[in-house]
């Protein structure tokens, strides 16, 4: 007997230290598996990047061609401008010859009035056309020579929009100075697009190997996981074996204490039924209703008050059966607190998410590996080993002993009483 009792103690100390390094496991995937998130918005904002680069690649390209095109533009412009000066170049020497021809129009009119005037009375008629034709040629070279100052003074303007027109690689205009200017901008940012691009391929390739590394890493935590879960379960299962042989091991008095406190509760929630307090569907009520503004998450149910008058009474008595026990509470079948021991009963504090979490244990859902199997045992008793969350990073070490809890046959969930090794 002594030596099975001892077999139960190292078993326990197995169960320990299973428990332990599962929850190692947890940190360590909890961490893989923020990298993994976090790997997965790096590849997505590579590849946002990445289509950047590209439409920066492609504007480039259609910024380059444009360029080229109103270069292109430009020599067109050029040409029909060195056309149009040619142009009025002949205009220019048309008005000349005009000038000339005027010239010799008056000196023939003057002429003519000379010989009307020696003609006497018969070169009057004659005289007077000679004057009008005399004038008439003053206004055509007085027009004419407006007209060659106009298209002189044009001609140099001309000129100057020629030679701003015309690519001069020794000499440059401004136009095709400014031109060239942009045509070297959009070659750096071409450059600067390639090389980015090409930084980027290697980072996402970088990014890929990582992400594959993270991968391999959560499916070996996994399997490291399950294993050392079977390791825990096994040793739970071997105390429970033990215990129910009928050897009184170091687990038995919370055990027994457990069941005692899961029937008590057990005849309340049948008194409440037979004296009307509460229907049998309101008090397998499962519509949480979540309590708004709350975090971490509570709800609310239909039973809600029934437990808050009923449970305390059986709840808090056996928290004295010994100092090593931390809590004890009824779960219904989905992991449900509705009423917790009192010291874990405070109103949350807003935004003070760590302190919520220690001390504002009741109306939540605990729908972890413990927690549930806990609230869904139907068996005499469940024996667990299991870190228990406190808020903060920080975790205990705890045992628990888990007895069902039945209403009129119907297995309403389960009591859990956690105490430490």
């Amino acid at each position: 007997m002594n030596v099975v009792k001892k077999l139960s103690r190292s078993i326990s100390t197995v169960g320990k230290d299973a428990a332990e390094v599962r929850g190692a496991l947890e940190d360590t995937q909890r961490v893989v598996q923020s990298q993994g998130q976090a790997m997965q918005a790096l590849a997505l904002q590579l590849d946002q990047i990445s289509q950047a680069q590209a439409a920066i690649a492609t504007a480039t390209a259609q910024s380059s061609a444009a360029v080229q095109r109103a270069r292109g533009a430009l020599g067109v412009v050029g040409g029909e401008v060195v056309g149009m000066a040619s142009t009025l170049a002949q205009v220019s020497d048309a008005a000349a010859e005009i000038t000339k021809i005027s010239l010799q129009t008056r000196l023939v009119a003057f002429n003519a009035a000379v010989e009307a005037k020696h003609a006497g009375d018969a070169g009057r008629g004659f005289a007077v056309v000679a004057e009008a034709v005399k004038a008439l040629a003053g206004q055509v070279e007085a027009s004419s020579k407006a007209i060659v100052s106009a298209i002189a003074t044009l001609q140099t303007r001309i000129d100057r929009f020629s030679a701003e027109l015309t690519e001069n690689p020794a000499k440059p205009s401004q136009i095709h100075a400014a031109f060239h200017e942009v045509e070297q901008d959009v070659q750096r940012i071409s450059v600067s697009a390639a090389d980015s691009g090409q930084q980027m391929q290697l980072l996402n390739q970088q990014a890929n190997e990582l992400g594959r590394e993270v991968s391999e890493a959560s499916h070996s935590l996994k399997v490291a996981f399950d294993g050392s879960d079977r390791f825990l379960r096994m040793s739970e299962v071997l105390v429970e074996q033990i215990a129910e042989s009928g050897v009184e091991v170091d687990d038995m008095p919370f055990i027994r204490a457990a069941q005692s406190a899961a029937a008590e509760i057990s005849e309340l929630l049948e008194a409440a039924l037979r004296d009307g307090q509460i229907s049998e569907s309101d008090l397998f009520d499962e519509n949480y209703r979540a309590i708004e503004g709350t975090n971490p998450q509570q709800s609310t149910t239909r039973f809600c008050q029934l437990t808050d008058r009923l449970f305390p009474t059986v709840q808090e008595k056996t928290l004295g059966f010994s100092d090593k026990i931390v809590f004890c509470i009824s779960a219904d079948r989905n992991g449900y607190i509705a009423t917790h021991n009192r010291k874990y009963c405070q109103p949350q504090r807003p935004g003070d998410t760590v302190w919520n979490t220690a001390n504002s244990r009741y109306r939540r859902i605990f729908n972890d590996r413990t927690g549930l199997a806990s609230a869904r045992n139907t068996r005499p008793f469940l024996l667990q080993t299991y870190r228990r969350d406190m808020g903060g990073g920080r975790f205990v070490l705890l045992k628990e002993a888990a007895a069902p809890i039945v209403v009129k046959g119907r297995h309403w969930g389960g009591l859990r009483l956690a105490f430490n090794f």
